[in-house]
């Protein structure tokens, strides 16, 4: 709302400064923090007298979560999507469909987790709803957030996949771009998901994740910065560099209540919506691939399972002692900050090392 101040701009020269991104993302990233620094902790009262016994805990898992972890509420994700969205409608340029599609796909992936979290909540298990209408529900969201990119883009780049490192490889992937777009979306939102085991594990690598793409959107939104760093100039996605800084923000402030020992967890209502998110911005800029390597620490979590779970049916072997990794590290003995401490360090190298990409072609 804050931007259509630009229009009195003839009259008050000052608020010419509305118009700049740079601005509006630093605006959108102190608003975000300082609601949930203001609500936060009515938030977190409501839901632990809403849940009674908090989150249920895997008996499977790790025993020492039995003892430190049992009675902490979840749903934290609501904090974070109440910044968010309070944030983006006070900064973002209400006219931009981009913002309209991340933030879309953003709140309906929190709704589906937002169930999931209820479900667990109300029966005490670990277990939500199935999974394959979880995904079922994640990929029509995703689907239609894709072909609704894929109209707004310019043929034929609007349906291609860029890769990074080349400055001509480009496949057009015609319809199947939204089948494509979908799968990074979605595997985003879940791969965040599978990350969120420990406190504050998740949420600083998505803050990352969302500075770095929040530039990434800047730079691609900017016709003499695509061409100088030769990236694919995709007209509008600037304005998603205020939704980074909206997700920053209010997640800057869920970590002050998420520090070890967590007062609430953000639960698949957050992971999903961010996982979403990033995945969604991700699609918009044209840099999928480079979500793999600035994500890396998602996949990685991601993959742990998948290759856990394949090589259980195959051999009946297990090749972690636990799965997501990070339970791994916690059976050889680490200390829970020891590992969240340390995969944050891996997320920041990542990080550069996607980056870096936006040179090197």
């Amino acid at each position: 709302m804050l931007y259509w101040l630009i229009e009195l701009s003839d009259k008050i020269s000052a608020l010419n400064v509305f118009r700049y991104i740079t601005f509006r993302t630093g605006g959108a990233i102190v608003t975000a923090l300082l609601f949930v620094f203001l609500f936060g902790s009515s938030i977190i009262d409501m839901l632990r007298l809403k849940q009674g016994k908090g989150q249920p805990i895997r008996a499977d898992g790790p025993q020492s979560h039995l003892v430190t972890k049992i009675g902490t509420p979840t749903m934290g994700g609501l904090m974070i999507l109440s910044g968010l969205l309070v944030s983006t409608v006070l900064w973002a340029n209400p006219a931009n469909p981009y913002v309209w599609i991340v933030l879309g796909v953003t709140l309906s992936f929190g709704l589906i987790g937002f169930y999931d979290d209820y479900l667990k909540v109300t029966k005490q298990s670990h277990a939500g709803f199935s999974g394959r209408t979880r995904i079922a529900a994640e990929t029509l969201v995703a689907l239609i957030a894709c072909i609704a990119l894929a109209h707004l883009g310019r043929a034929p780049t609007s349906t291609s996949l860029v890769f990074p490192f080349f400055k001509d490889l480009v496949i057009n992937l015609g319809w199947m771009f939204a089948v494509v777009g979908a799968f990074v979306i979605v595997g985003a939102g879940n791969a965040v998901n599978l990350t969120d085991g420990l406190d504050g594990l998740a949420i600083v690598p998505v803050m990352i994740a969302a500075a770095s793409f929040g530039l990434i959107a800047y730079l691609a939104g900017n016709a003499e910065f695509a061409k100088y760093l030769q990236i694919n100039y995709v007209a509008g996605t600037g304005e998603l560099a205020v939704l980074c800084g909206a997700l920053i923000g209010a997640s800057l402030g869920f970590l002050w209540f998420n520090a070890p020992p967590a007062s609430i967890f953000m639960g698949d209502t957050g992971s999903l919506a961010l996982g979403g998110m990033l995945g969604t911005v991700a699609v918009a800029t044209k840099h999928e691939i480079v979500l793999a390597i600035i994500g890396g620490l998602f996949v990685l979590e991601a993959v742990s399972v998948i290759v856990q779970v394949v090589s259980f049916k195959l051999t009946g072997k297990r090749v972690f002692r636990m799965a997501p990794i990070h339970h791994h590290y916690e059976q050889l003995g680490w200390t829970e900050s020891q590992i969240v401490i340390r995969f944050w360090i891996v997320a920041v190298v990542l990080a550069l090392a996607g980056l870096a990409t936006l040179k090197l072609r």
